[in-house]
């Protein structure tokens, strides 16, 4: 049974969908996307199912075929009719950001409705989105980033969200959006900030940026990153802190061996930053940061692009550069090519601890480092970062020395 649904009855259904799309049009290819764990999971159709459940004889399997198609039909036509109820005007979102708000709340929970929040759900939900602000105006890729963006995994298969959810995902959507996101600037060329990092990165003198590195490794009288995890990521889940600081034990441990840092060492600590069953793959679509504001490409050779600007925060004698230096252009190189779905930031945060901790150095706070946000094209942030990777370090050496020195009240 298992090889025949995957064999010859999966080869029928496909050749139906072909069928159907060549027939009545693209709007077809829909049908099959079933509620809970079916053909496309998480989908509207509750008249088919599967090849392995919804093939029986010729006569009852037609009979679904058309009963889901039609299903999926009305569904088309249910949110046509529902967008057009709620007549929107990008240019003017100022006055309208209420409106927007209510509109996307009340689809989420449309969707929630009609898919019963079973497996993979929320695919559906975006969906429905990005084809609302399409519908008004915002451009189809723009518009794909402002609600990725805004749900920001929030929503979980097999779970119903919370109204608190879905009031934030509403509101974030709605102040998220700008007249400038239009159609009218898909005709011109999509701005790629990740190529404007590399431009920037090429042209900052990492080389004449001070140092403050140069007097060897440092053991701090606390544990900096750990204690930051403990207090920022903690008061945000439990869970979110539990997950960083198993990755921050692991870094260390690759630290103390010398691991070269690469996108596959990256995605064995992420697995625990976003605590999923295996390493998270490199994405392989354009991403989206700071409210959509930033977009970052994706081609054929990102991933050996990453690797490489990664090589680059080892220790080169034959062209030396300050750790610290080192350290900021790694933790920013991960912000803007953006390697994973979710937890760049986290990600970059502790790429700047490993590449410290391998030449043995570590800070007793790290708050000016997490606590700001770095522009993909604004040249002076570098040495921004860097200064304040110095001035953590400064004072991370001076508190060690002066508990040494400082005169014993025995």
């Amino acid at each position: 049974m298992s090889a025949w649904s995957h064999g010859e009855a999966q080869s029928w259904a496909d050749a139906m969908s072909f069928a159907l799309a060549q027939h009545y049009g693209r709007w077809t290819v829909g049908w099959r996307w079933s509620h809970d764990e079916g053909d496309f999971d998480g989908g509207p159709v509750g008249n088919w199912c599967c090849p392995r459940d919804s093939i029986t004889t010729p006569e009852e399997t037609l009979t679904r075929v058309e009963a889901a198609l039609r299903e999926w039909r009305e569904w088309l036509e249910y949110l046509a009719g529902w967008f057009e109820a709620y007549p929107l005007d990008l240019s003017d979102i100022e006055s309208q950001r209420i409106l927007w708000e209510r509109s996307a709340r009340n689809l989420i929970l449309q969707v929630v409705d009609r898919t019963g929040c079973g497996s993979g759900w929320h695919g559906h939900c975006r969906q429905v989105q990005t084809w609302f602000l399409d519908h008004w105006g915002v451009a189809p890729e723009m518009a794909r980033g402002l609600v990725d963006e805004a749900i920001g995994g929030r929503f979980h298969s097999w779970t119903g969200p919370d109204t608190v959810v879905v009031d934030d995902v509403a509101e974030q959507l709605a102040l998220s959006l700008q007249p400038a996101d239009g159609r009218g600037r898909a005709d011109a060329p999509a701005q790629d900030h990740l190529q404007r990092w590399l431009a920037v990165r090429e042209s900052v003198p990492w080389h004449e940026i001070p140092d403050s590195s140069t007097d060897g490794p440092v053991v701090p009288l606390r544990d900096g990153a750990m204690e930051d995890i403990r207090a920022f990521d903690g008061a945000i889940t439990p869970a979110r802190a539990k997950g960083l600081l198993s990755a921050l034990e692991l870094l260390r441990a690759d630290a103390a061996r010398g691991a070269r840092l690469d996108f596959t060492l990256l995605s064995s600590w992420q697995q625990y930053v976003l605590d999923t069953p295996r390493p998270p793959q490199f994405r392989n679509a354009p991403a989206f940061a700071k409210r959509s504001r930033e977009r970052y490409g994706i081609g054929p050779d990102t991933r050996a692009r990453f690797d490489a600007c990664l090589a680059g925060s080892a220790s080169d004698a034959g062209r030396p550069l300050g750790l610290t230096a080192r350290a900021a252009r790694a933790c920013l190189d991960v912000c803007f090519f953006h390697p994973f779905d979710d937890g760049n930031a986290r990600s970059a945060f502790l790429t700047l601890v490993f590449v410290l901790a391998r030449e043995g150095v570590a800070l007793d706070g790290v708050g000016l480092l997490r606590r700001i946000s770095f522009e993909a094209d604004a040249p002076q942030d570098p040495l921004i970062l860097v200064r304040y990777i110095n001035i953590h370090l400064a004072e991370t050496r001076r508190r060690a020395v002066d508990s040494r020195t400082a005169p014993s009240t025995c």
